[in-house]
């Protein structure tokens, strides 16, 4: 009796220990966070161009991209969790914040659920070892709001009047303003003028606060670059 007990308990672990080494390597395992705005501006002055929300034009604000589990050599975790889908009934009283700061720019209109579906499933579930979903949403509207970005952009001068500014001056601002170097990412107009798109900033694994960025990812702009109107 003791031998098929030790049997049955040995069987027992080996169907337990793969779905624990799962769960741990795929949603436990990153070292930091990519919090990435992106300027409404530069997303639809493209030659693809854009479409708004079905609530209407977003405000003229640098938007919510996405709170992105990272490692340190550059690569990231995506996909990490199936059993863990989008649930909305969970961010509802977080939906109203997130139609203003998480914006979906993409054709065709939408409520913006697609793309907040994406993000989570995606980067989000990379991250349930430390917050859980509605933490997830919630972190990322929280450092928009400390960040400010375009607050911190239009108090060194720097307005979204088309006009072109270095590249320095508008990393140095908003470093001024967080405390923490900013990683800018560029995309081209219709004329091929580079123009400021997104803004990188890093938060620690802990999703508590903002860090230097262990690593920048790849992509490069001009000394001068365009900050377009909305």
């Amino acid at each position: 009796m003791k031998i098929i007990q030790s049997s049955l308990c040995l069987i027992s672990l080996l169907v337990i220990l793969p779905s624990i080494f799962a769960a741990s390597s795929s949603s436990e395992d990153f070292d930091f966070f990519y919090f990435v705005q992106q300027w409404p501006g530069s997303y639809c002055d493209t030659q693809k161009s854009c479409c708004y929300p079905t609530t209407g034009k977003p405000a003229a604000d640098f938007g919510i991209h996405g709170l992105w589990p990272n490692y340190k050599d550059g690569t990231y975790p995506s996909n990490c969790d199936e059993t863990k889908p989008f649930d909305k009934s969970t961010i509802t009283d977080l939906i109203s914040s997130m139609k203003k700061s998480w914006p979906t720019l993409a054709c065709p209109s939408g409520s913006g659920e697609a793309f907040w579906e994406h993000e989570w499933e995606k980067h989000g579930t990379c991250s349930e070892s430390v917050i859980d979903q509605h933490q997830y949403f919630q972190t990322a509207l929280g450092l928009k709001q400390k960040t400010n970005l375009l607050g911190a952009l239009t108090k060194a001068g720097i307005n979204p009047n088309g006009q072109s500014y270095s590249l320095e001056s508008i990393r140095d601002s908003i470093k001024e303003s967080t405390g923490f170097t900013p990683w800018i990412e560029c995309n081209r107009d219709g004329s091929g003028n580079s123009q400021l798109y997104q803004v990188y900033l890093c938060v620690d694994r802990s999703a508590s606060g903002l860090i230097e960025c262990p690593v920048f990812p790849h992509g490069k702009c001009g000394t001068e670059i365009e900050f377009p109107t909305f």
